[in-house]
């Protein structure tokens, strides 16, 4: 019933389509809850733990991009990285289903996905960054 509300909550604010658990068969409800479910919940911890964390992969210029970018604005962040283009592939799409974000990096800022490394280029350029950590 909980999660029914917060799913309705969450549509009338964005319209984001996700099957309805009640579209799902008991039978494999926990398999889906539980897929990957430690790479979820090692992100969660982490921003829960620190006000900036861009998750990453290796090989890939943007996680380094949005961590210098944070570097140049005086600002510490927590970096959590995740294999490269051809490792780690299965683990990180979880992280995608979960939040949404199609690429890497992801930026969370006090908890919110703020987008990739041009969007945080953008809040730190309108000092909206700044505003955000308070």
């Amino acid at each position: 019933m909980l999660r029914a509300a917060t799913t309705a909550f969450a549509e009338a604010l964005m319209p984001r389509p996700i099957l309805d658990e009640s579209r799902i068969h008991p039978a494999i409800r926990d398999r889906i809850a539980s897929h990957n479910a430690d790479i979820v919940g090692e992100v969660q911890q982490a921003i829960a733990a620190h006000p900036v964390v861009v998750v990453g992969m290796r090989q890939n210029p943007f996680p380094r991009q949005a961590r210098r970018a944070l570097a140049a604005a005086g600002v510490a962040c927590h970096y959590l990285e995740y294999g490269s283009y051809m490792s780690q592939w299965r683990r990180r799409n979880a992280l995608k289903m979960w939040t949404g974000w199609p690429t890497f990096p992801m930026v969370f800022v006090k908890g919110q996905l703020v987008g990739g490394a041009s969007d945080l280029q953008r809040l730190i350029d309108s000092g909206e960054l700044r505003q955000l950590l308070g």
